[in-house]
């Protein structure tokens, strides 16, 4: 038999929204929440900044773990895993005992929580560091005390400064170079990096610090390896003073990028909620959280289950977001809000996270578990394998026609869709795709133009509105006005929700997101009944 898939328990970290509650709040009114971005200084982007202070989390964690624990969180952690704990810390608030059952079931509680391009924010900050490290390190040993030959280059007339770089095979002297600061800054790194091989001072440095990292471990493993480690730390300490050189660049890379990687939003929610199951990063672009979804029903109807922890998270953003958005030629830049099925300008970068708890809602009842929301009756996925950003048409039908089937529904039950529409070309095809399918559909949402495109999150976001509106009857507000649709939309002006709502007939509700690569996700839902 089947089993039925409820939600127990979500959190969001929106714009504007720093719980799921203002998440609901804002909802209630047609507005943008989108803001100018300054990262770039003055421009003409808006993005989806995220309202969030994760300092709300520490009495949370004070409560559970040593002191330490939440300074550790807050120094390590970038702000793609602090908005997944919120985000996880939320969700327990809905279900008293649902964090005590969470740690109890072992095994058959799992955790997907994925992203999207993973926390590029904190690792640009930690690359800043380790580049400026680099090119001290570089410069150091190329002075004339440490590099003989540089030495004499430099006190050699041009001619003779033409010869020895002949001699060797040297690159171009940067100061030689004409050209903007980029070329001459490519000159530098080259000739650095040549000459750094021959530097008798680094030679000697290396030779020696080779030395001291050679010594092994003694006989007895527990009890010496912390007297090895404490000497060899205080004999680096004297090589580098005796020689004055500066931080190695291997030293000045920050272990905050291997505690920032793709699952380690999972990881932590496992470790804050003891959560022992299967703890992974799902990532599937703008598919991510219904592809984590997806994970979660097949493991809750093979009886590997009884609740999964699924989400997605993504940081704020961030010069490199929105400059890859942008040269992706999907991202709008005239500094006003771009919606869906207007002007097709393009979408607007979001960060922040959504984290649900779903489970076998039979189990979960006799738990004394309530559902939010509404049931999840399935979810379909599949790949386009034709083009890494247009969705095809048959990639986003199959995911459709694979949710339907697995939820048992006919394409005429199906109440109110949302669309994964970006404000781009590809909103028209998309929706033709869908009135294809369901062409009897009533009402059709789009969302990004509310809280912009998160790159993992949005389907997270999405979802959550619409269980919030149809849990009361209706579709929330969309700030999406008929007059400002674009020609080609006018016609299915009565199919979209604008800025009044709208009361759904039927209990059937869909969503799709499409996204980059070619993945597709749909999630078919209902609501609850006996």
């Amino acid at each position: 038999m089947k089993r039925r898939v409820g939600i127990y328990g979500w959190g969001v970290v929106a714009p504007r929204s720093p719980n799921v509650a203002a998440f609901e709040r804002n909802l209630q009114s047609a507005e943008s929440w989108l803001e100018p971005f300054t990262g770039f200084g003055p421009s003409n982007f808006l993005v989806g900044t995220p309202e969030f202070s994760f300092e709300t989390y520490k009495p949370w964690i004070n409560e559970r773990f040593e002191p330490r624990r939440f300074a550790q969180l807050d120094d390590k952690m970038g702000n793609m895993v602090k908005y997944a704990i919120g985000a996880f810390i939320q969700s327990l608030g809905q279900n008293a005992g649902l964090e005590a059952l969470l740690a109890e079931l072992g095994s058959q509680a799992h955790v997907y929580i994925g992203t999207g391009l993973g926390d590029y924010a904190k690792q640009y900050q930690l690359f800043r560091g380790y580049e400026a490290a680099q090119r001290r390190w570089d410069e150091f040993w190329c002075r004339d005390p440490h590099h003989p030959e540089l030495a004499k280059y430099r006190r050699a007339d041009p001619v003779g400064q033409e010869a020895l770089r002949a001699a060797v095979g040297a690159p171009p002297d940067p100061d030689t170079v004409n050209g903007d600061g980029f070329d001459r800054e490519a000159a530098r790194e080259a000739w650095y990096k040549f000459w750094l091989d021959r530097s008798t001072g680094l030679a000697a440095y290396l030779a020696e610090l080779r030395e001291i990292e050679g010594e092994d471990v003694g006989a007895d493993i527990e009890a010496s390896k912390g007297h090895v480690i404490r000497r060899k730390m205080a004999s680096r300490r004297k090589l580098s003073a005796r020689f004055g050189a500066p931080v190695e660049p291997w030293n000045a890379v920050d272990a905050s990028l291997l505690w920032n990687i793709a699952n380690i939003p999972a990881a932590q929610v496992s470790m804050l909620g003891h959560i022992t199951g299967p703890t992974l990063a799902p990532v599937a672009a703008c598919s991510t959280f219904g592809t984590a979804l997806w994970m979660a029903c097949n493991a809750i109807q093979l009886g590997q289950a009884k609740a999964v922890v699924v989400g997605a998270a993504d940081p704020e953003p961030h010069p490199l977001s929105v400059g890859t958005f942008y040269n992706a030629r999907v991202l709008c830049n005239d500094g006003r809000a771009s919606k869906p099925f207007t002007g097709l300008r393009g979408t607007h970068v979001a960060g922040g996270a959504c984290v649900w708890v779903v489970g076998d809602a039979e189990f979960m009842a006799a738990r004394g578990m309530e559902p939010l929301g509404l049931e999840v009756l399935g979810v379909g996925v599949s790949s386009d394998a034709d083009h890494i950003i247009t969705p095809s048409k048959d990639g986003p039908r199959m995911a459709l026609e694979l949710a339907l089937e697995a939820a048992g529904v006919r394409p005429e039950q199906v109440a109110t869709w949302d669309m994964h529409a970006t404000a781009t070309p590809g909103d028209w095809n998309e929706l033709q795709h869908t009135l294809e399918i369901a062409p009897e559909v009533c009402r059709l949402t789009a969302r990004k133009g509310i809280f912009g495109h998160g790159m993992s999150v949005c389907g997270g976001w999405e979802l959550t509105a619409q269980h919030l509106g149809m849990v009361r009857g209706g579709v929330l507000p969309v700030n999406l006005f008929e007059g400002e649709l674009h020609p080609q939309v006018r016609p299915y002006a009565d199919r979209l929700v604008g800025t009044a709502g709208a009361v759904v007939e039927g209990d059937i509700a869909g969503k799709v997101n499409a996204g980059v690569g070619g993945i597709n996700a749909c999630v078919i839902c209902r609501r609850w009944g006996d």
